[in-house]
């Protein structure tokens, strides 16, 4: 049975978590909470209760073999969107939690959008946008914590607009000398870019050294 959070800054072990990745419900959306969280390979997925998970097996984005297929290549080439980097991050969130039939609900809430913007706030949350016409047609956000950067979600309003803020996001990630893109499982959406598993004792390996960098987003 997943354990219930109180109000202490703490979380079990990791591999207390059930089959589903379960871990913990309770506590709050705080700032400390959250970064203890991604520091620790955890994340949370629900409100009312908030509920903690750190899945297995654990899904990563590989910074040195990150893929970018010849046809996306010639699109990117074309420039037909203005990117920019945390710019608009509430919006990001916003648009992210706006129905999609594709693929159903979604578990940004109020709640997320109002504790991911104050980590923005302070530093540790962060977005890339894609712009055509002066709208936002696109975009992915997550956390950073060194070396790690925890992909949450990411939206398109326009053909390709978040796959090219995630080759964009790519790219900053490298230059940064960040070591660690997580992307929680993998989907269709992320498999063609090189995305895979790896079990969780593997990850946290990886998450200990990247969360000792220093990264500036």
């Amino acid at each position: 049975m997943p354990a219930m959070l109180d109000q202490r800054l703490w979380f079990p072990d990791v591999n207390a978590a059930d089959a589903d990745g379960l871990l913990a419900v309770g506590g709050d959306l705080s700032p400390e909470r959250l970064l203890l969280a991604y520091r620790s390979g955890i994340f949370p997925w629900s409100v009312n209760p908030i509920s903690w998970w750190s899945p297995e097996p654990r899904g990563v984005m590989p910074l040195d073999t990150f893929h970018v297929s010849a046809s996306l290549a010639k699109f990117i080439r074309r420039c037909p969107f203005e990117v920019t980097v945390n710019t608009a991050f509430r919006k990001v969130m916003t648009a992210c939690a706006a129905p999609d039939p594709k693929r159903g609900g979604t578990w940004i809430s109020p709640e997320f959008i109002a504790a991911y913007t104050r980590l923005h706030e302070l530093g540790h949350a962060h977005s890339v946008e894609c712009w055509q016409s002066g709208k936002l047609v696109g975009g992915i956000y997550g956390v950073s914590v060194g070396g790690l950067f925890a992909g949450e979600s990411m939206f398109h309003r326009a053909d390709n607009a978040s796959k090219v803020a995630l080759v964009k996001l790519a790219a900053h990630l490298r230059e940064r000398k960040f070591s660690l893109f997580d992307i929680q499982m993998v989907t269709p959406a992320t498999e063609p870019f090189g995305a895979k598993v790896i079990s969780r004792s593997s990850y946290l390996g990886l998450l200990a050294a990247a969360v000792q960098q220093t990264a500036a987003f």
